[in-house]
């Protein structure tokens, strides 16, 4: 039995996802509302103010890449 669960993001979270998967180092942070939205659904949390991608946020990433390139597309 897997434990896998799909997320359906909209476009703006997704993006908001994939900009948290390397450190900030531009100073830029997504919008206050997507992080708690993504916070809500456990896929990032907040430390020493600072978001970060859980680990369950990261397999959504990868599981989610397939669906990121056709929106690009």
């Amino acid at each position: 039995m897997s434990n896998d669960v799909e997320f359906d993001l909209a476009p703006d979270q997704w993006e908001a996802l994939r900009g948290l998967r390397n450190p900030v180092s531009n100073g830029r942070l997504p919008k206050a509302y997507l992080l708690d939205s993504l916070v809500k659904l456990g896929l990032v949390a907040i430390r020493d103010s600072v978001p970060e991608m859980t680990l369950t946020g990261r397999k959504v990433l990868v599981r989610g890449s397939c669906y990121l390139l056709d929106l690009a597309a």
